[in-house]
C-alpha cells in the first residue's frame, strides 16, 4: 500500500514510519517540513492512506498555531480532493482541542473542517485526540515533561517539579504506532462521539514518574529490575528512559565478590522473581555444601565442566551431574538436598546462577552440610 506519512520526522511519525518499513509491504511517502512543497501533489495523487501527523506546538508567535495545524491540514485536505483521491485520512489531534487556547483552537478547527471533508467526499476520517504521548525518540526539553526527565535523569542533569501531584494521561509510543496500524486495517477504536482513540492510557502522577526514573538510575547500583508484567507503565518507561542514555555510559561495572577460588557477581534482582548470578571456580574447587529450606535454585554451566552432587537430608545416597559448557542444561537445586559444585576441568568454570529470592543476611536459609558423608568434596 501506498502511504502519506506527514510530519514524519517528528516523535510519531519516525516511530511510525519505522514500524511501515518494518511490515516490508508498505511504500512510504515522507513529508516533513523540509519536504519541497510540490512532493505533496506527488504523494497525494496516488497515496492509498494518509497520515497526518504535521503540526505545530510551540511556535514563536501564537498565529502560527493556526497556520501550522488548520492551515497545513486545510492545504493536505484541498490536494488530495484535487486529484479526486478518496483514500483515508488519519489525523493527530489532541485532548487540548476541547480547551480555549490557541493550540486547542487550531486543533479543533482542523477535526471539524476534516469531519466536513469526510461528509462531503465519503472518504473515511480518523481523528485521534492523542493524550500525552511517551517513548523513544521523543524530544527533550520541548513539549514532553516525560522526556525531558528522562534525558536530564539518564545525563545527570536536574529536573524541576513544581507539583508532584499533578496528574498525567500518557500514552506509549508502541502503542500508539500499534493503534494506527489497526486504522491503517481499517479497524481503528472509535468511541460514541466518533473519535478514534488508544486503549491503553496510563494515569500518573509527576511525583510517580520521577520516583520512578530514580529508581530506574539506582538500578545499576542495587541491580533491582523494576515491574516488566505486560503492559505495566513500569516496563514502557524504562524503555523510554534506556533510550536517553548518554552514548558512553551504556555499560556499568558489577562487584565481583573474589576470592582465591574464583569469584561470585549478582547481576539482576527483582522483587518477586528473585536474583540471576554468575560463578567463577578454578580448576578443582569445591563451592556450596549446603541446602535450603525454601529457597531454589538453578544452574546453567556455560564455560567449562562440573560435577554436581547432590545428597537429600537424612539420606545416605548421593547423586550426580556432569555437566559443560558444550551441552548447556539447567539443573533444578530442590529443597531439601544439601549440594555442591566442582570444577572438574581444566578451566575456569563458569555457572549462571538463578535464585527464586535476593539474598537476605538476616534470613538466609542456607544450613552447612557435606554432600559427602566421609567430608569430601
Amino acid at each position: 500500500m501506498k502511504v502519506l506519512v506527514t510530519g514524519a520526522k517528528g516523535f510519531v511519525g519516525k516511530n511510525l514510519v519505522a514500524e511501515l518499513y518494518k511490515s516490508g509491504t508498505h511504500e512510504v511517502y515522507e513529508f516533513d517540513i523540509d519536504t519541497p512543497i510540490e512532493k505533496l501533489d506527488d504523494y497525494c495523487k496516488d497515496c492509498e492512506f494518509v497520515y497526518n501527523l504535521a503540526g505545530v506546538n510551540r511556535p514563536e508567535k501564537t498565529e502560527e498555531f493556526m497556520e501550522g495545524n488548520f492551515g497545513f491540514a486545510t492545504t493536505l485536505v484541498d490536494t488530495i480532493k484535487k486529484y479526486s483521491n478518496t483514500c483515508p485520512v488519519m489525523d493527530s489531534s489532541s485532548i487540548q482541542a476541547a480547551l480555549e487556547n490557541p493550540y486547542g483552537i487550531s486543533k479543533k478547527a482542523g477535526e471539524d473542517m476534516l469531519f466536513a471533508y469526510g461528509l462531503e467526499t465519503g472518504a473515511p476520517v480518523y481523528i485521534y485526540r492523542f493524550p500525552n504521548l511517551f517513548g523513544k525518540w521523543c524530544r527533550p526539553n520541548y513539549n514532553s515533561a516525560v522526556a525531558t526527565f528522562c534525558h536530564n535523569i539518564a545525563n545527570d542533569l536536574p529536573i524541576t517539579v513544581n507539583d508532584r501531584s499533578t496528574l498525567m494521561h500518557l500514552a506509549y509510543i508502541d502503542d500508539v504506532v500499534k493503534e494506527l496500524m489497526q486504522a491503517l486495517d481499517r479497524h481503528p477504536h472509535v468511541n460514541s462521539d466518533g473519535y478514534c482513540f488508544v486503549p491503553t492510557v496510563y494515569d500518573v502522577t509527576l511525583g510517580q514518574i520521577v520516583d520512578l526514573l530514580y529508581s530506574f538510575k539506582e538500578s545499576r547500583k542495587n541491580l533491582m529490575v523494576p515491574d516488566m508484567t505486560e503492559d505495566s507503565f513500569a516496563k514502557k518507561l524504562y524503555a523510554t528512559y534506556l533510550s536517553y542514555l548518554p552514548e558512553n555510559a551504556f555499560s556499568y561495572p558489577l562487584k565481583m565478590n573474589i576470592d582465591e577460588r574464583g569469584s561470585f557477581t549478582e547481576i539482576l534482582k527483582s522483587a518477586d522473581r528473585g536474583q540471576v548470578s554468575v560463578n567463577i571456580s578454578k580448576p578443582g574447587i569445591t563451592k556450596g555444601n549446603h541446602w535450603h529450606n525454601t529457597k531454589n535454585e538453578k544452574f546453567v554451566v556455560v564455560s567449562g565442566e562440573a560435577l554436581i552432587r547432590f545428597r537429600k537430608h537424612g539420606c545416605d545416597e548421593t547423586i550426580e551431574y556432569r555437566v559443560s559448557g558444550n551441552k548447556l542444561e539447567v539443573v533444578d537445586i530442590p529443597t531439601g538436598y544439601t549440594h555442591s559444585i566442582t570444577n572438574v576441568g581444566d578451566t575456569d568454570l563458569v555457572t549462571l546462577m538463578w535464585c527464586n529470592e535476593c539474598f537476605n543476611p538476616g534470613k538466609p536459609d542456607t544450613i552447612y552440610e557435606e554432600v559427602d558423608l566421609n567430608g569430601k568434596a
